[in-house]
């Protein structure tokens, strides 16, 4: 598991569909800790696990973060999720992935810590 979007991940992103898990840092944390996660409480009640695509990401951290400081940003692979993850209409009827199924630390392609500079998550340029 790489620690940071580099370079490859850009590539690997141009080369694959890529989707994007937030996480609060206890989130993660105890994620990394057991191997594997239902989410965090909003996915449990919903009944599976909220990602977004890159262009989703600010308006997801400002909606559903906005009093948050420590996150972490995960991706996956869209293709490796299949069969259980599903695009469905959400936010301002954009098409949302949703995974029905837990995620597992294997899952993961790369994670880095998104800082909040006055008042605004700082995600990466590659993205």
């Amino acid at each position: 598991m790489r620690t940071k979007l580099d370079l490859l991940t850009k590539v690997r992103h141009l080369a694959l569909m890529q989707v994007f898990k937030l996480f609060r840092k206890d989130e993660w944390l105890q994620f990394k800790a057991m191997g594997k996660t239902k989410g965090a409480p909003i996915d449990i009640a919903d009944g599976f696990i909220h990602f977004s695509k890159s262009n989703q990401l600010q308006e997801t951290a400002r909606k559903h973060f906005k009093d948050e400081n420590d996150l972490i940003l995960v991706s996956c692979d869209a293709d490796i999720l299949k069969p259980n993850l599903k695009w469905e209409i959400s936010r301002g009827g954009d098409l949302f992935p949703h995974l029905y199924r837990q995620l597992y630390l294997e899952d993961i392609i790369s994670q880095i810590e998104i800082p909040r500079m006055d008042g605004m998550y700082k995600f990466p340029d590659n993205l």
